[in-house]
């Protein structure tokens, strides 16, 4: 029995050495594979922000594995021990406040249609974009078309006070009236649906954007959906000079 105690003595101190000097494991970083499957996931929003492929996987290459790469930037991240990866400011500011410049020409693209009825131009509709914050939409048409005059308001006469002091009190000061809700001004206009099937039964019924001069067919996006228009009869919206959207098939 003495004679094994040294060795196992030894062998005791040679284990703690052993597992003492065994260095921590460092935090894995994602392999090229991993980036090469996250830049195909993330491909057409990588377009649309103009950023190119080796740009995308030298950022992924340096973060650790489970972490998203962000899309837009540039391939500049901070050493895996930073508590989270930072990338170097765009060319255009963005804090989360307004849309980046990727996004307005995604979104240019997607209404390519209705801005060419529209005949707004690119650089316009980029302009009104990047101006509003992430997740609202641009309007069509806000920027190239003027709006059609409206129509002149009646000559209003102002009452002369009487000469003399009526022996009545004074009136008490009128109240002013409380201004009715937008409604559509043109003939042969409705604010509703029914309106305009009531008028032309069986026919064609379409929504006019009054501010472009377009108008759209029942089942489509922009069918009682811009900012400014009336439903009508067709006949009675190409009498007035509307013409039907190039983009949209006639029912």
């Amino acid at each position: 029995m003495s004679k094994h105690l040294p060795i196992l003595l030894i062998a005791s101190l040679i284990g703690g050495s052993i597992l003492a000097i065994a260095p921590a494991s460092a935090q894995a970083l994602k392999t090229a594979k991993l980036c090469d499957d996250e830049y195909a996931a993330q491909k057409p929003a990588l377009k649309a922000a103009k950023e190119t492929k080796k740009q995308f996987v030298s950022t992924c290459r340096t973060l650790p594995v489970g972490t998203a790469t962000p899309v837009g930037g540039v391939a500049a991240a901070p050493a895996p021990s930073a508590p989270a990866p930072t990338r170097p400011a765009a060319t255009t500011p963005y804090a989360g406040t307004v849309k980046t410049a990727g996004a307005c020409d995604a979104e240019y693209k997607a209404n390519k249609g209705e801005l060419k009825d529209a005949k707004e131009k690119k650089k316009d509709f980029i302009a009104a974009c990047r101006a509003l914050p992430p997740g609202t939409l641009t309007p069509v048409g806000t920027a190239a078309i003027p709006a059609p005059p409206a129509p002149a308001a009646p000559p209003t006469t102002e009452r002369t006070a009487p000469q003399a002091p009526a022996p009545t009190p004074a009136p008490a000061a009128p109240t002013q009236r409380a201004q009715p809700a937008p409604a559509p001004s043109g003939a042969n206009q409705f604010p509703a649906e029914p309106g305009a099937k009531a008028r032309c039964p069986g026919a064609t019924v379409v929504w006019v954007n009054t501010k472009s001069r377009i108008y759209h067919f029942a089942g489509t996006k922009n069918y009682g959906n811009t900012k400014d228009g009336a439903y009508m009869c067709e006949t009675d919206a190409t009498a007035e000079g509307d013409r039907a959207s190039k983009t949209e098939k006639h029912p």
